[in-house]
């Protein structure tokens, strides 16, 4: 029996990872996290829980890596630290993980293996093809995976396009080649599956930046995902055609350019390219910046460029920046943020709601239609998208033909088998969601974010008593100290009133009992829980400190 497994990505934007299982060999597909959502608070990334594959471990033969995205990669070195397994990827992808694995001091432990696009890889009882896409990334793949039962293909993020290199393109005839042989099942990536027609060309959107860079008065900064190499070449060439000096900005971004240009994915005369502290050795007509932050993360080069606080770039009336990327659900906050503090410092800001400057990386919906119509598979399991994006692709397999029976659409954790009866679903395996919050890895859980989040809120109320225990008086206290919740002068008598609370509760609780402080500091709670929310409509987090003498 073969068996698919997502563990991430099914349901939501990121935590892609995916196990392919027969017999006892398994192998793993990406390793991604995803960005905290708006509720946890703190929290700095989030990656798949993989109780399953250390349930496992024994059995896994190792991780392939489609693309060099943070949603396909982050996880990848919080799994290498507890088990030590190969990597296979293409070029670009194993140089951006080397960084990756670096900063994690493990790129001595971890045998990375290259694979090109249209070479293959066994393992036993699978044969693996590595299958070029084109993506927002370079050097990404999907995979025709040769099974007992039959060929399994996974597209990866992919878009169709049609540039002049085809070396940058979807190569269609492959995974038409597998259509012709027969296709036992695709998984299509889902995310732009809501949008009509075909993503726009990237042959445009150079068009746009051209026009827009050439008219710029003075500096001329483009912002955008750092992992975007053929954006940065396509910035390059307008640069160099409009004889602008380049400035890379960014951590990432300078990263990034380092492994592409050592690669050959990007080529800029080293003449035209200039240290950030020879900014101001440049004429502002004559320099182009091309940084990170499009999306409003905080500290990111481009906020700090916002907000003044960059060593060395302010910005200025003249300038004109240009957000070349998509907002992702949920930092649309942060970019109008940004956009409205570089009007506010005079710059001109140009972004995709007043200029077509970013292509997304991720098929429309006619383009979906195509990889269907290539692959003509028997069975179709959107991947990689929300729920509605899944259930959207599901729809549109079934208007081109596919029964609807033959059209499963899964969840983190479904385990979809496939054998002589078919293609069904075979029960679930554990899975969820970690969060990382610094150096502590899913010890932050749902408790914690709900302090976390009533201290937002309602802030924080500390009450110290000092109680004597053989006779149950108070010798100190009650002491009421505030955070985030203030007791101005005229509502004086609400400590007043909350420590009469206090007493009250004391005193109706017998002197004597084992456990007298633990039901104290619970009914204390509950109180002043009650007597604030009653009082002034306000729910602080209460926090008792009592000491028994």
């Amino acid at each position: 029996m073969l068996k698919i497994i997502p563990l991430g990505g099914l349901g939501e934007i990121g935590l892609n990872m995916m196990v392919v299982e027969y017999g006892d060999v398994m192998f793993i597909i990406d390793a991604g996290l995803m960005f905290p959502e708006d509720y946890m608070l703190g929290v700095d990334i989030v990656i798949p829980a993989m109780d399953y594959i250390r349930e496992n471990r024994d059995k896994i033969h190792g991780i392939i890596i489609t693309h060099a995205h943070e949603d396909h990669i982050g996880a990848l070195p919080y799994l290498l630290k507890e088990i030590r397994l190969p990597v296979w990827g293409t070029a670009f992808t194993l140089g951006i993980v080397r960084n990756k694995l670096v900063e994690f001091d493990l790129n001595r432990h971890i045998d990375l293996n290259l694979v090109n696009p249209g070479e293959t890889l066994s393992i036993d009882p699978f044969e693996i093809e590595f299958i070029r896409v084109c993506h927002s990334t370079i050097d990404g793949v999907g995979l025709a995976i040769s099974t007992p039962e039959g060929v399994v293909i996974h597209t990866g993020d992919f878009r169709i396009s049609h540039n002049a290199d085809k070396m940058k393109n979807t190569d269609i005839s492959s995974f038409a080649r597998f259509g012709e042989k027969g296709v036992l099942a695709l998984m299509s990536d889902s995310t732009n599956a809501e949008v009509e027609g075909y993503t726009m060309s990237e042959q445009e959107v150079a068009k746009n930046l051209g026009k827009i860079i050439t008219a710029a008065p003075g500096r001329v900064i483009v912002a955008m995902f750092a992992s975007n190499v053929s954006r940065i070449q396509q910035v390059i060439d307008i640069a160099i055609s409009n004889n602008r000096k380049i400035i890379f900005n960014g951590r990432s971004m300078e990263q990034i350019v380092f492994v592409a240009t050592k690669l050959g994915y990007i080529k800029c005369p080293p003449n035209m390219i200039r240290d950030i502290k020879q900014i101001n050795s440049c004429a502002d007509d004559k320099v182009i910046i091309i940084t990170t932050g499009s999306q409003g993360e905080p500290m990111s080069a481009l906020v700090r460029m916002a907000s003044g606080i960059h060593r060395h770039i302010n910005i200025k009336k003249k300038d004109t920046v240009i957000l070349s990327s998509k907002q992702i659900p949920g930092n649309e906050k942060a970019v109008a943020n940004i956009i409205n503090k570089l009007y506010r410092r005079g710059a001109e800001v140009v972004y995709s709601k007043v200029a077509q400057v970013h292509a997304s990386g991720h098929a429309h919906q006619e383009e979906l239609k195509l990889m269907l119509n290539l692959t003509k598979p028997k069975y179709f399991i959107p991947i990689h998208g929300e729920y509605r994006h899944l259930v959207i692709h599901a729809r549109l397999a079934e208007k081109m033909g596919l029964p609807r029976e033959n059209v499963f659409v899964a969840e983190d954790g479904s385990v979809i088998a496939f054998d002589k009866e078919g293609c069904r679903f075979k029960g679930k395996v554990h899975t969820g969601r970690i969060l990382v919050d610094g150096k502590g890895i899913g010890d932050v859980g749902r408790s914690v974010l709900k302090e976390r989040r009533e201290l937002s809120e309602g802030g924080l109320v500390v009450v110290t008593m000092i109680i004597d225990e053989e006779t149950g008086v108070v010798l100190y206290g009650p002491e009421l100290i505030s955070k985030g919740f203030v007791f101005d002068s005229a509502m004086g008598h609400l400590v007043d009133d909350a420590q009469c609370v206090i007493l009250e509760i004391v005193e109706e609780i017998e002197v004597g009992l084992e456990s007298r402080v633990d039901l104290i500091r619970k009914k204390l709670s509950r109180a002043l829980k009650q007597y604030f929310a009653f009082a002034i409509n306000r729910r602080p987090l209460i926090v008792p400190i009592i000491i028994e003498v």
